[in-house]
Order: structure tokens, then sequence, then C-alpha cells
């Protein structure tokens, strides 16, 4: 493993800002920080083939910011100490399957040890409510890995250490993506902070001692549950993103593009209000918020993040917009909302709090016939 280093999987808009940031805005390239492919992601492997990135008005060429995938990235004896993990988050279970493969790896040549030192600490930043979820299926593929002989027995000493390496990196960092494939421009948004929750606590506050060295804005969250980390974000994105959606998208079904301070200071606050109470009531039911948290303080100390970024144009509007140009736009949530609502309506129910999954699924139906209208007026633009 090589210490200190920094790996970013994969270069998208969310993984272009951190690289534009972790080095100095460009400054500092010296290998230490790279792009890795995604195991079996053809876009990948063809980006890193053509060997360029279009940043703003710069285009690097700089052979050694790209790496393989993981496990060739083992073969070449170069790990490094930290993944940045930026993948769609329903590119995640099969990234943890990818990491089990590199355990068998690495147990094979002898340097799976007790204290997992030459494993990886993976940062998971994809935006979403899903790090209780992924953890679990991590468990569930390790076991399974065990069972079939790939690895050996890891409890009771091995196993909490590997698990304790997979944390979760809350971003409000923000990136934009024009264009697709190699010809893409990223312009990354201004510096924005992550919050390192979930995992173990050496590893969280290793993680934050190399990426604040790059000069990145990185905190160990004070509450150590990534489900609240998640549940606070989770709120900042639904009111920038879904509901951004339904004032971008009007009744003709013509989109238009709105920062975060347009869609704050149009938005109704009626609304925006009783997203929060649903979202907050959910959280409390499954421990994410303590039951005498006030709801008035949750919500103001949420919306705070929202304003940190007014100028921005949230990813789901970028996202509708480069669907719409290239004709392949569908009725439904954008994969970011998904990430959300779903967890949001399966944690309700589980809950009995009916009244919130209702909303969330008539949200989702507010959501689609706007998408609806949009795809119909662009056809016949």
């Amino acid at each position: 493993m090589k210490k200190g280093c920094v790996g970013i999987l994969p270069a998208g808009a969310l993984g272009v800002a951190f690289f534009y940031h972790l080095t100095n805005e460009l400054s500092q390239i010296d290998g230490r920080v790279n792009f890795l492919e995604r195991t079996g992601s053809p876009s990948g492997a063809a980006l890193r083939k053509a060997g360029s990135l279009r940043v703003g008005e710069v285009t690097l060429t700089r052979p050694e910011i790209w790496r393989p995938d993981l496990l060739a990235c083992f073969e070449s004896n170069w790990l490094p100490e930290i993944v940045l993990v930026c993948t769609q988050p329903d590119q995640l279970l099969g990234l943890l399957r990818t990491i089990v493969h590199l355990l068998e790896r690495l147990e094979t040549a002898g340097a799976l040890d007790d204290e997992v030192t030459e494993m990886p600490i993976f940062v998971l930043c994809s935006n979403g409510i899903y790090f209780q979820r992924v953890r679990q299926y991590f468990i569930e593929v390790l076991e399974e890995a065990i069972t079939f002989g790939r690895l050996p027995e890891l409890w009771p000493e091995r196993m909490p250490r590997i698990v304790g390496r997979l944390l979760r990196g809350v971003t409000i960092q923000t990136g934009q993506r024009e264009g697709e494939g190699a010809n893409a421009i990223y312009r990354p948004g201004k510096r924005g902070r992550t919050r390192l929750a979930g995992g173990d606590a050496a590893q969280r506050a290793r993680v934050a001692e190399v990426l604040s060295a790059f000069g990145g804005w990185v905190e160990v969250a004070a509450q150590p549950s990534a489900t609240r980390v998640e549940f606070d974000k989770a709120l900042i994105n639904l009111c920038a993103n879904l509901l951004g959606q339904l004032q971008a998208i009007d009744d003709s079904g013509h989109l238009q593009v709105l920062t975060v301070r347009e869609i704050l200071a149009t938005q109704s606050r009626t609304e925006m209000r009783e997203l929060a109470r649903h979202v907050i009531d959910i959280g409390r039911a499954v421990g994410a918020y303590a039951r005498d948290e006030e709801f008035e303080s949750l919500y103001e100390e949420i919306l705070a993040g929202a304003r940190q970024h007014l100028d921005h144009v949230p990813s789901s509007l970028q996202w509708i917009e480069q669907q719409l140009r290239l004709r392949v736009l569908q009725p439904r949530l954008t994969p970011t909302e998904q990430w959300l609502i779903e967890p949001l309506i399966r944690y309700a129910h589980g809950a009995g709090l009916e009244e919130a999954a209702h909303y969330f699924e008539h949200l989702t139906r507010r959501v689609e016939h706007r998408l609806a209208l949009a795809i119909s007026a662009h056809r016949h633009s």
C-alpha cells in the first residue's frame, strides 16, 4: 500500500471536483492523487486510454493520474491508502464484490494480516441513504467468501477491522460535467465540506489527516452515526434537487435551470417544512435523531448547509437537462433521488409512519409527472 496516496473512483463530476481541490487546483499533480477505474466499466477504460481530462479551460495529459481498477492496481504493486468512492449509488454493491476479490488476492499473497494494514480505507461519497444496507451487504459477501473457502475465518479479529475501513463521506462538494466520455468538460465547484462518519474512529481520523494535508475540507462528524449524517444531507438534497424539479419544470413542460439560491428564494416554505417534518420523523424512528431534538433547530441547521452553495445548479437539474438534450430522459426519479426516496419510504413503512410513506410516494408521482411534461415538450420543440 502507498501511504498518503488517494485513489478517486471514478473520474466523474464529483471525482474530478475532489481531484481539482486535492491537487491545489491542479497545481500540485505529483502522483499521490489518482483516478481509478471502476471494474468492468467500458467508459472508464476508454477515458484512461484517451489519457486526457478537460477541467475548465485546462486539458490535462498527465499519464500518472490514471490508474486501472483496484485488482490491477494490486497486481502492479500500487494500492492507495484511501479510496474516495464517487460512483452512482446503484454501482456500490458491485464495488463491494470487487473489494472482497481484492481481499482474496491479499490473502493469497499473505498480505491480509490481523491488522488488515494493506487494505485501503474506502470512503463512500455518493449521495443517498444507504450506508447501513451497504455495510450489511459487505458483511454478507465476506461471509460468502469464507463459506466457499476463498477467505479464511475472519471472526473475531479481522472482520471488525475490515468493516471498520468502510466509511461514509457525506459531501456538499459540487461539480458539473458537460458532454460525455473523453470530450467531456468538467467544472468543479468551490471547495465543499465532506463529513466523515461510520467505520472505525481511527480510520476516520486518518482519512481526515491525509485529505486535510492535501487541502481538502474534511471534518469528522460529531455524531459517528453515518445514518444521521446521511439524513442531514438527504434533507438538503430533497429541498434543492427534488422540490427544485417541481419549480424548474413549468406546467407546459419547459425546463428552466435554477440555482440553489433561486430554488430557496421561491420555494414554498410550507412545502419545505412539510418535507423536512417527514424526513426528521423518519430519522427519529431509525435513531438518526434523538427524540428530544427540536424540529426547528434541526431544520435551520440543515438548511444552513444548503445555503453554502447558493450559486450551484443542483446535480439532478444538470442531469435532467443533459438527458433531455440527448433525448433519453425517462419519466422516473433521477438516480440521486431514488437512493433517497426509496429508503425513506421503506423506513417509514417499517416504522408505521404511513402518512410519511404516502407523502413521499405522492411526491414521487408529482415529480414523475413533471418529467413526463418535460419529455413531451422537448419532443415537440
